[in-house]
Order: C-alpha cells, then structure tokens, then sequence
C-alpha cells in the first residue's frame, strides 16, 4: 500500500530542571506535535497541546469515536484537533486504527526523550455499574494487555472490537507498556466510556512533569 506520512514535530524541553531551583518557575518549552497521514484509505490531521485545557475539537467521520476521543481530552487536560477522514463506506476500521496511530505518534513526538514526566500512572474509573483501570507506563517498550470482555458487537453502528485496535496502535506509536482492564460491567457504552476517561487520565498524569526530577526517571539514565 502507497502511503504518505508527513510529520512535523512540536519543540520540546532539551534543558534539565535545574537542581538549585525549588520553584515552579522553571521554564518549560511547550509540549506540542502536528501529525499529518494520509494514505489511500484514511487523511488524518491531528494537533495535541499536552498541557492543554481539555479542549477537544474532534471530526472523524465516525460519532461514537468523536465522542470518545472529547471524553479523552477533557479528562487527560489536553488539547486535542482531529480532522480525519476515510473509507468509512467500507467500515470504520481503518480510521480508528489510523487515528490510533497518529495520536499515538503525536505524544511520541510532543514528550521526546520524556525528560522530567511522571512517566508511571493509573486511573480507576466508574460509569454506573461499569468500573475500568488503565495502568500504564510511557517506558519505550510498546506492550497492550487488554482484558475488556464486551458482549455487545455494536453500540449503534460502532463495532466494539475496534477498541482493541486503536488502543494497540497508540500503545505501538507512543511507546507506550499499557494495561486496560475492565473490572466489572455490563453496558457495552459504559465500558467504552469508562476505558476511555481512565485512558485520559492516566495518560495526562504520566506525561505531567514531576518537580524536582532532572532528566528522565530511569535508573538506566534514558529510556
């Protein structure tokens, strides 16, 4: 398959916390990415601000995910514009997998080398009977655990399986070892929902810098 992929890397922070300073007044360069993809099946355009407002503009051809995706972004405190479109007509697969991909790429590329994040993170969350936990860590090693039993194939026209998939191609593209498991529930919405705040969540609290910390948190001295 041709495919086209054009990046264009936000700046990153390339200086240490100082040592000496015990403020918050260090500065820190913005923490941003533009990824654009198109192939010959899906044209995606996305920007992520990591430390954001929880500003979601989102249009993907795909409902379920629009709303998805805002749920993400208002509880992980990003900003975050989709613009895809794709060979919806066929099914959504390729869009989801693909905005997986860019969103993924997207935090690769605004964390760089991860100097002074958290890095480690979960987030427990509720949707009435329905309870998820994400656990994750941005380590460099790409690794999914997905223990999300959702009985329903659809919620509307969405197939349900696809959550697999875009959450293995944001795992791979972002380098991140993440674990999602659904605890306990029923509705096949609220699951969804539940694993996609707490995927919010714990991603804006791995990538949030830690005070104090200088250079990336690694016994190793990088990752």
């Amino acid at each position: 398959m041709t495919e086209l992929i054009k990046n264009r890397k936000g700046r990153k922070d390339t200086s240490s916390t100082s040592s000496t300073s015990s403020t918050n007044s260090t500065r820190v360069a913005p923490r941003k990415s533009t990824i654009e993809r198109e192939t010959l099946e899906t044209k995606i355009f996305l920007q992520l601000d990591v430390d954001g407002s929880g500003k979601a503009e989102i249009s993907t051809g795909v409902g379920f995910m629009d709303h998805m995706l805002t749920l993400f972004t208002v509880h992980g405190f990003f900003d975050l514009t989709i613009r895809a479109t794709g060979d919806i007509h066929v099914d959504d697969h390729h869009t989801v997998e693909d905005i997986g991909i860019c969103l993924g790429q997207a935090f690769a590329q605004a964390l760089g080398d991860k100097t002074g994040i958290h890095r480690y993170a979960h987030a427990y969350v509720p949707m009435d009977e329905t309870l998820a936990r994400v656990s994750l860590d941005f380590s460099n090693r790409p690794f999914l655990h997905y223990d999300v039993s959702i009985r329903d194939q659809k919620v509307g026209t969405f197939d349900t399986a696809l959550v697999l998939e875009f959450l293995r191609a944001v795992a791979q593209h972002a380098g991140i070892t993440l674990h999602v498991d659904l605890l306990h529930g029923d509705n096949a919405h609220h699951i969804i929902e539940a694993v996609f705040k707490a995927l919010g969540r714990a991603m804006g609290e791995g990538a949030s810098l830690r005070q104090g910390l200088v250079g990336t948190l690694s016994s190793k001295g990088s990752l």
